[in-house]
């Protein structure tokens, strides 16, 4: 893709994205494929260019797992990511704009400023039965 985004993944299995804040793209680009369970991409459109009104279907779908979009808004803090067996597999340090797309494994955050993060994921929410800390 480019040296703005990595892909971190272990046996086999995509565990995050990282799209850093310097990642621009010229063109319409989708990060994750069509099959994630999450969509994410940036969509470009000239100046004066129009986006037809609409609406989504309502349709069925059957997704397992969950995954989920952070958007570091302001601060700075630093990510471990797990694999499925909840071994770490790398850490890395998030600033401003940057975007963490999780689609599998575990992770955990170390807030090293004041920071905040925009989320984003699939409802609904579960409450504590959504989360399973180890």
């Amino acid at each position: 893709m480019s040296d703005d985004i990595e892909i971190i993944h272990a046996d086999g299995e995509i565990l995050c994205y990282i799209i850093r804040r310097t990642f621009l793209p010229p063109h319409t680009t989708f990060i994750t494929p069509p099959e994630s369970k999450q969509q994410v991409g940036f969509i470009v459109y000239p100046k004066d260019g129009t986006i037809p009104r609409h609406s989504h279907r309502s349709l069925e779908r059957h997704l397992v797992g969950l995954s989920e979009v952070l958007l570091v808004r302001v601060g700075y803090c630093q990510i471990d990511v797990y694999d499925s067996h909840q071994q770490l597999v790398a850490t890395r340090n998030l600033f401003e704009n940057d975007v963490v797309i999780m689609e599998g494994g575990g992770h955990g955050f170390h807030i090293l400023d004041d920071t905040v993060l925009l989320e984003i994921k699939q409802g609904p929410y579960l409450g504590v039965n959504d989360k399973e800390l180890f």
